[in-house]
């Protein structure tokens, strides 16, 4: 369990396309076998220590002659955002993927110097 220390909790959040391969041919769309997008997101304001991030789909957009195929993951979490990587593997066909995300965390107190 994370616990925040202060009465400054943050919480951002947002709902970013991933990709729209279908409209470029792109890897998604007309790749094969393993396949990885990994897009970096910026917190609208820094945290004072490392947030909880909990990302998921809210839009899929695939082609209904393949199985449905994919993995969604946040990595390389920050004070200042974080790595959404979306996987896919074999046939799947995939031609747009957006992700609402939230965060939660401690943010820095107004009252807090840095003299250096």
């Amino acid at each position: 369990m994370k616990k925040i220390k202060s009465n400054n909790l943050g919480i951002d959040s947002g709902s970013p396309v991933l990709f729209s391969d279908f409209q470029d041919n792109g890897d998604m769309w007309s790749g094969t076998g393993p396949r990885e997008h990994r897009q970096w997101v910026s917190f609208s304001e820094s945290y004072a220590s490392i947030p909880v991030v909990q990302i998921g789909l809210s839009m899929w957009d695939m082609d209904s002659n393949t199985n449905p195929r994919m993995d969604i993951l946040v990595e390389n979490v920050s004070l200042q955002g974080f790595d959404v990587v979306f996987k896919t593997w074999a046939d799947t066909r995939i031609a747009r993927v957006r992700a609402d995300w939230i965060s939660f965390g401690e943010l820095k107190d107004d009252d807090e110097w840095e003299l250096y």
